[in-house]
């Protein structure tokens, strides 16, 4: 192996989210207690648990939506920003993905993409779109580009907010419960998009109620309750045989209904 095969290795291997002793309180609640965490390129992180327990607050955290009060989080070797256009950037890095899509209603679709290419990565016009178009058309949208988010059925309109984070080509995505406010019917089509996310290797963190994307699209799935990592395992060791009784109770009243 020559030395720049060896660096890059290790580089490879060096881990693109790291999240060290991260606490953070709302008032008197204590919602994330210290939480160590690291996620290497590539790699599909699902984050599951009973509401409250902290799964969103610390999707939100990678990105700076929420500060914290101690700890560090750090992205590709570099802590995160406080404010100001550095902070900007970040989030140019690392896409998000809510449960409401958090579109521009008064925007079209293909406009939804293409704004922040251009006013961010400062992308030229013509290329902004052209990613815009092959990006919808990937997410299965492409014959809605020049309705407004309005016309769009839910799954459709979540499906364009991926592919305007997708845009900004992230090095990590977060799903934040992307598909909680959608009809039953419309989960799957967002959750396929997904998978084949995940398959061509983007770095994930989802937090999800979807246990069948868990078990079928993560390498690791992380257990939350009241604040903690109580658990982390592939899917099948957890889903199969989960150690915690946190972990126990929550898999019982979910699989089992």
């Amino acid at each position: 192996m020559t030395e720049t095969t060896a660096s890059e290795a290790a580089a490879a291997q060096a881990p693109l989210v790291v999240l060290s002793g991260v606490n953070k309180h709302f008032g008197a609640l204590h919602v994330l207690q210290d939480i160590d965490l690291s996620i290497t390129a590539g790699e599909v992180v699902v984050v599951i648990g009973p509401s409250g327990s902290g799964k969103s607050t610390l999707c939100r955290t990678i990105n700076r939506l929420e500060t914290i009060d101690s700890g560090t989080i750090t992205i590709d070797g570099r802590p995160l920003p406080a404010e100001g256009r550095e902070l900007a950037r970040l989030r140019a890095e690392v896409g998000m993905v809510f449960q409401s899509f958090n579109l521009f209603a008064h925007r079209t679709v293909l406009e939804n993409v293409v704004l922040a290419q251009v006013k961010v990565r400062k992308v030229p016009r013509a290329e902004a779109e052209r990613t815009a178009r092959d990006l919808l058309e990937q997410v299965g949208v492409g014959a809605q580009a020049d309705k407004f988010p309005a016309q769009l059925s839910g799954g459709q309109q979540q499906r364009v907010a991926i592919a305007r984070a997708l845009a900004m080509k992230p090095k990590v995505m977060l799903f934040d419960e992307p598909t909680s406010a959608l009809d039953p019917e419309m989960v799957n089509e967002v959750l396929e998009v997904m998978r084949r996310l995940a398959a061509d290797g983007m770095t994930m963190v989802v937090v999800t109620h979807e246990m069948g994307f868990a078990r079928s699209a993560a390498n690791r799935v992380l257990f939350m309750a009241d604040g903690r990592i109580v658990e982390e395992n592939t899917p099948d060791a957890f889903f199969t045989s989960p150690r915690s009784d946190r972990a126990k109770d929550f898999l019982s009243k979910i699989l089992h209904h």
